[in-house]
């Protein structure tokens, strides 16, 4: 029988495989933002959510050449359901897999996976390096200007929102209350 990891099993699997401190606190970024979506669209499984923002870099420190693959082989391994290895691997969809985001779920993390890297650079930028203050309008001047966190594909946040039919004003605003949810943890308070 496949296993539905919970939140400390899926902490302790992360852990195992990422020790850099940015991308741990990313997972945790990734994992509030998920919750706050979950609980804001009224579904059932706000853990699953959870856990999967948390396990969907599990291999990029170790494995960034074979990042969402080798996801893939490392939760089967444990016997992860899957719906959960799906969940995890989809956000890499159109880049290093083709594995199509198709539950709300899915689409979120693949549309807020990239703008949650955004809004943490837009955030230590501030004198106050916190999410508490930012605001809608200074993130999206950052967003715009390709130069800023040019690592951040646009691109992918659009096709993101384009599955969800959803607009920027909105993801925008909504995974900074997702991140203020969690801005302690990860260092943005």
């Amino acid at each position: 029988m496949s296993i539905k990891p919970n939140r400390q099993q899926a902490w302790e699997l992360l852990n195992e495989f990422t020790k850099t401190d940015y991308l741990l606190k990313h997972a945790l970024t990734v994992e509030g933002v998920m919750r706050y979506f979950a609980r804001l669209l009224g579904e059932e499984d706000v853990d699953k959510w959870g856990v999967v923002g948390l396990l969907h870099d599990l291999d990029y420190e170790m494995y960034p050449e074979e990042h969402c693959v080798k996801l893939q082989e490392i939760l089967r391994e444990r016997n992860i359901d899957e719906e959960y290895i799906h969940a995890t691997a989809s956000h890499g969809y159109g880049i290093v897999v083709d594995i199509e985001p198709e539950h709300t779920m899915e689409k979120v993390l693949y549309a807020i996976d990239e703008l949650c890297g955004l809004i943490h650079a837009a955030a230590i930028m501030r004198p106050s390096k916190s999410v508490m203050d930012l605001e809608l309008k200074s993130v999206k001047k950052k967003y715009k200007t390709q130069s800023f966190a040019a690592g951040v594909s646009r691109d992918v946040i659009e096709r993101g929102l384009e599955m969800l039919g959803w607009d920027i004003d909105y993801a925008i605003s909504h995974t900074i209350l997702g991140m203020r949810e969690v801005a302690e943890e990860i260092g943005l308070k």
